[in-house]
């Protein structure tokens, strides 16, 4: 499977099943007015088969970056029947005091190429609670954010890491040279036993290293 990160929360993953797009980010330029730095690269994204949004913010909910008619799920929590099989969007909030501050959030699951993803989106709960533990399942690729502020940060993510244990976990949300915002990834790689960094802003999950508990893998800031 091939994972490309396109900045903040935006991945997509393809294997020989299909293709899934996960929180890609639209127009940003209004955050220019807040002070706030993205410059991230726009997002153009072809033959995607599944869209996930995760949330309605705008970092986040860029569905028209992504060409042709994916099956979306945007922000839909359940067991959903797509082309690539199921998914599974679990319920959860974006900040500690039940979704009242920042909304909703939710998790998704699914499996690609016999892979077990789960992408966090801005989990920002004080802790998950033992009924999301439960439903996400096993792991293989764990995608969390690590940035603290509006999302969980390193500490938290870490103790989630530990818990999943999944095979490889790669951190998102955190502040790089394109954003102005958020803490870097440097605390929660510091947490991490094994760790490798790479040259690009992609990898292929068969060219990754093996390593007894989870390999913390940091792409290039696209």
């Amino acid at each position: 499977m091939r994972v490309e990160w396109h900045g903040q929360s935006a991945f997509a993953l393809e294997g020989k099943e299909g293709k899934v797009f996960v929180d890609p980010f639209g127009d940003t330029s209004a955050f220019a007015d807040r002070g706030i730095q993205f410059d991230y690269p726009p997002i153009a994204a072809e033959d995607v088969d599944l869209l996930l949004v995760t949330h309605e913010h705008r970092d986040h909910n860029g569905v028209e970056a992504i060409a042709g008619e994916p099956h979306t799920l945007r922000a839909t929590a359940g067991r959903h029947e797509t082309s690539l099989g199921e998914v599974v969007g679990v319920a959860s909030e974006h900040d500690e005091a039940a979704g009242t501050e920042r909304g909703p959030n939710t998790i998704f699951v699914f499996e690609l190429d016999g892979l077990r993803v789960a992408h966090f989106g801005d989990f920002g709960q004080a802790r998950l609670r033992p009924e999301q533990r439960a439903a996400i399942g096993p792991v293989d690729l764990l995608i969390l954010p690590v940035g603290d502020g509006p999302t969980i940060g390193a500490d938290l993510a870490a103790e989630i890491t530990a818990e999943l244990a999944p095979r490889w976990v790669v951190p998102m949300h955190y502040r790089t040279e394109r954003i102005n915002f958020l803490e870097t990834e440097e605390r929660f790689v510091e947490l991490m036993p094994r760790v490798e960094w790479l040259k690009e802003s992609w990898f292929v999950t068969g060219d990754l290293a093996e390593a007894e508990g989870p390999l913390v893998v940091v792409p290039v800031a696209a």
